[in-house]
């Protein structure tokens, strides 16, 4: 009788303490830090055959001379740049990568390999995302949120001591390439722009489909969420422990059959989705930029179409045939440029998934070095290897 009383006991203990954990672990936020994302990156890039070196580079707390920090932020602490290196062969060019918005230089874990038996690749985490810092994010105008990424970059350049290199940015770090590329030529060889976002402006550009959606009702909040600045981030920060989920079902739908036509490996998936789930979870920072760069649908408040004729480096576009970005915009800015310019679509590659490299026959391509003419390439998907850029 002891027994059975000690063992209903227990059970109905047991039972309390099942109901009392429920409800704290569902919420429970999930945690994470700078410290998670670079520990999820480590994970991610051991995927990466070639051999490679990661590090924080001091930018310092603002730039020389200048009053406000990055970018107004109280505190006087150095900031870094997470960065990680691949070394090429002896004399290899310098490649150097921004990834677009919401992403971090992880997303390119594919494109390592591929991209290190030609340059010696460096990928950079831009201030505010993935294992940089993330100082707050106060600037209140396009014109401060350009300079918060333009001089945190060119401050990393010199902590690096790098010229000469040649500059790839995808999407929103295309815009971000391309702007520095206008202020600092100099320092460029060659600028790649895979899918820029940018170029675009509302006035001239926006469709008939989002007019009208934009008179209606659903479009009016929508627009009313993009000016009160509500990012995507702040939607996985609050679904604390659902968020790694809602990650996982992203990162299946837009990367599930993107490479080469071959689904992520099950290691491949699990890894790239903790790893994407910290750098979007962590504080909120470089995020913040959305409303600033763009209006709603994406149009760029200051459009690089409005600088093509101001253009001084040499530059390659590449498209994806199935791009969201419009590569028609290039060519109305190829028509202003007074320097060398290509644009190159590639087949088999959707949305903003683009590529730096493809292979033609035995001979690989580099767009880069290909600047004979002021032409648009479309490239036979029967003659090319395509080399999926992920973001």
């Amino acid at each position: 009788m002891a027994e059975e009383i000690t063992a209903s006991v227990a059970a109905t203990t047991a039972t309390n303490r099942k109901k009392r954990s429920l409800w704290p672990t569902v919420l429970r936020w999930v945690p994470t830090s700078t410290d998670h994302i670079i520990a999820a990156e480590k994970r991610l890039l051991s995927l990466v055959k070639t051999p490679y070196k990661t590090e924080q580079v001091n930018i310092g707390s603002g730039p020389p001379g200048s009053k406000v920090r990055w970018f107004r932020s109280a505190s006087n602490e150095p900031r870094f740049i997470n960065t990680v290196s691949f070394d090429g062969k002896e004399g290899s060019p310098t490649l150097v990568m921004i990834h677009g918005y919401g992403a971090s230089q992880g997303f390119f874990f594919r494109n390592f390999d591929v991209l290190a038996q030609h340059f010696k690749v460096i990928a950079i985490d831009q201030l505010g995302w993935g294992g940089s810092s993330r100082p707050d994010f106060t600037c209140k105008s396009t014109e401060e949120t350009e300079a918060w990424f333009i001089d945190s970059f060119e401050e990393w350049r010199k902590a690096k001591n790098l010229s000469n290199f040649i500059l790839l940015g995808h999407s929103f770090g295309g815009y971000v390439a391309a702007k520095y590329a206008l202020k600092y030529p100099e320092h460029i060889q060659h600028l790649i722009l895979v899918g820029p976002a940018g170029f675009s402006s509302e006035t001239e550009h926006m469709s008939e489909q989002l007019t009208r959606f934009r008179s209606t009702w659903k479009g009016a909040i929508a627009n009313h969420l993009w000016e009160s600045n509500f990012t995507p981030q702040k939607i996985i920060r609050g679904l604390g422990p659902f968020g790694p989920d809602l990650v996982r079902k992203y990162t299946s739908a837009r990367f599930g059959a993107r490479s080469q036509g071959h689904v992520l490996t099950e290691e491949e998936s699990r890894l790239l989705t903790d790893y994407v789930y910290h750098t979007l979870a962590a504080k909120s920072s470089g995020d913040l930029c959305l409303k600033y760069i763009f209006s709603f649908g994406a149009f760029a408040r200051m459009p690089l179409l409005k600088s093509a004729s101001e253009w001084k480096v040499p530059t390659t576009f590449v498209y994806g045939f199935q791009d969201w970005m419009n590569y028609e915009c290039a060519q109305e800015a190829r028509k202003q440029m007074k320097v060398p310019c290509e644009i190159i679509r590639v087949p088999q590659v959707a949305l903003s998934l683009s590529l730096p490299v493809v292979q033609l026959g035995n001979r690989n391509f580099m767009p880069s070095f290909a600047m004979k003419n002021r032409s648009t390439t479309e490239i036979s998907s029967s003659t090319c290897r395509v080399v999926t850029l992920y973001s």
